[in-house]
């Protein structure tokens, strides 16, 4: 039961794999917090693409893993960044996996909420920029989801200042149906990014994102704040209007985000929670019962393979997350769309394996090994 892993200084070293794994109990609500997992897209291996090529995804794949996340009693935060929109995924594929996905929510009673974007245009001026945010949070409703207004990168290039993330936001907020999760995604997980809300000061940011939720807190739902800052996230939270939700996208941070303190805490809409899935959600049915402490217990050990996982350049977290997935069985290969599989160093995957077997993440131990040794092997570790 030894495998022998690569290390980060070019050695070989051996690792005992756990022979038992975790085991989670019912998929019961959660009564104390919202929680939804961003999950990823299973990649068609036989498809012949190039990685400038559109999406080819196995279809039967991704829809199983939304259920499984969904039996665990976690929402799916469909068509986002874990999804590797923008990075693989365009918006053809993006609506596709939105139908689909919705579809399925309906037929076994999930949550589901829907990325919108601007990801079908590269530019154009701030009305070409509403009508593609129109267009895609059209879709998401018409499909019966919720929708996320996430940030856009023609917006960031278009945008001559506060004023026109006012303009855009408020456009839309105006005609959406019902409330949505609006997102602020850090330049951490996309450069392009950089200067969102017209400052790349974040307390200028800060004060024009709040003022977009003040202007319509009757439309929105909750923000979702992926800044990798558990303080700022905090201060943030405590000057939300009144039945406007926090919900925390830290993957460093998460465990005591989502504790929260006497003063507020975070719900969760986490890429993280697509490897944790299972133990993600029994920690927060441990936290509904009141017990803090026990919800810590189980979920700060999370962190490590979290961080590791998400370590810069951090768009590249999926890779972890897919490796992840094919090791405890959701899929039968290790292939990204876009050839992502090759965007970590085979140490990296292999603490990323280390760490997750440590927790007990993979439902048949065995099985992880022995995929992970096949990996290593085609690298030329030999076991």
């Amino acid at each position: 039961m030894t495998i022998h892993l690569p290390d980060f200084k070019g050695g070989i070293r051996a690792y005992e794999p756990r022979t038992e794994p975790f085991a989670p109990t019912s998929g019961t609500p959660f009564t104390s917090r919202t929680v939804f997992s961003a999950a990823h897209v299973v990649a068609d291996p036989y498809a012949d693409v190039s990685p400038d090529s559109p999406a080819a995804v196995d279809w039967d794949a991704t829809l199983a893993f939304r259920r499984h996340l969904w039996s665990h009693g976690l929402g799916v935060a469909e068509a986002m960044d874990t999804a590797q929109r923008g990075m693989g995924l365009d918006w053809a594929g993006a609506a596709e996996l939105i139908r689909r996905s919705a579809a399925e929510a309906k037929a076994v009673g999930g949550r589901i909420a829907c990325g919108v974007g601007t990801d079908q245009i590269t530019g154009g001026t701030l009305a070409e920029i509403r009508a593609a945010y129109e267009e895609q949070l059209a879709v998401v409703e018409e499909a019966g989801a919720q929708a996320i207004l996430m940030a856009s990168r023609a917006l960031a290039a278009a945008a001559r200042g506060p004023e026109d993330y006012l303009d855009v936001y408020g456009h839309l907020l105006r005609q959406a149906a019902e409330p949505v999760v609006l997102h602020w995604l850090g330049p951490m997980f996309d450069p392009a990014l950089e200067g969102y809300w017209g400052s790349s000061d974040l307390d200028a940011a800060t004060s024009t994102f709040l003022e977009v939720i003040a202007a319509h807190p009757d439309k929105v739902d909750g923000v979702k704040i992926s800044l990798l800052d558990a303080q700022r996230e905090i201060d943030l939270r405590r000057r939300l209007p009144d039945g406007v939700r926090c919900y925390t996208g830290d993957d460093f941070n998460y465990p005591e985000l989502i504790a929260g303190d006497e003063q507020g805490f975070s719900h969760a809409l986490l890429g993280i929670f697509d490897p944790l899935g299972p133990l993600a959600a029994e920690a927060v049915r441990i936290l509904d019962t009141g017990d803090t402490d026990g919800f810590r217990a189980l979920l700060d050990p999370t962190v490590e393979l979290s961080r590791h996982l998400f370590q810069t350049p951090t768009r590249f977290y999926k890779t972890g997350v897919v490796l992840l997935a094919w090791l405890a069985g959701h899929q039968s290969h290790f292939t990204m769309v876009g050839g992502l599989q090759s965007a970590r160093s085979l140490p990296h995957l292999a603490r990323a394996y280390e760490l997750a077997d440590g927790l007990g993440l993979f439902p048949d131990p065995k099985l992880a090994e022995e995929r992970m040794k096949n990996l290593l092997s085609l690298y030329g570790v030999s076991q």
